[in-house]
């Protein structure tokens, strides 16, 4: 398994966190199941920015980003050159370290009601 730790963000995990993943799975995946609420508006399709993170350890074990990712995080809150969308992000073996922006492009949020 590797290991995700997911910096203090205000609203989604206040105190940080830390995600066990299998490699392969997409990071936005991965955070989805260790019960980060990511944003992800277009389903993972790579057609939007709103599951931009910012990978501040472990970056070099990521694939390559795609030319389609690369056009898409140019309009991304926050960019770094450490960005990328998770959902595009393949996990590998090395552990990461990952810092979810404070903003994203959606103006509104659709909260979960149920």
């Amino acid at each position: 398994m590797t290991r995700i730790v997911v910096l203090p963000h205000a609203e989604i995990c206040p105190q940080g966190a830390v995600v066990d993943a299998a490699p392969g799975a997409s990071l936005c995946d991965a955070l989805l199941a260790g019960g980060i609420e990511i944003e992800h508006a277009c389903e993972q399709s790579c057609a939007c920015t709103t599951c931009h993170v910012i990978v501040r350890e472990g970056l070099d074990s990521l694939p390559e980003a795609s030319e389609d990712e690369e056009d898409l995080l140019d309009r991304a809150w926050g960019l770094t050159p450490r960005s990328r969308l998770s959902c595009q992000a393949i996990i590998g073996e090395t552990d990461l370290v990952v810092e979810i922006p404070r903003y994203t492009i959606n103006l509104v949020r659709e909260e979960k009601h149920g």
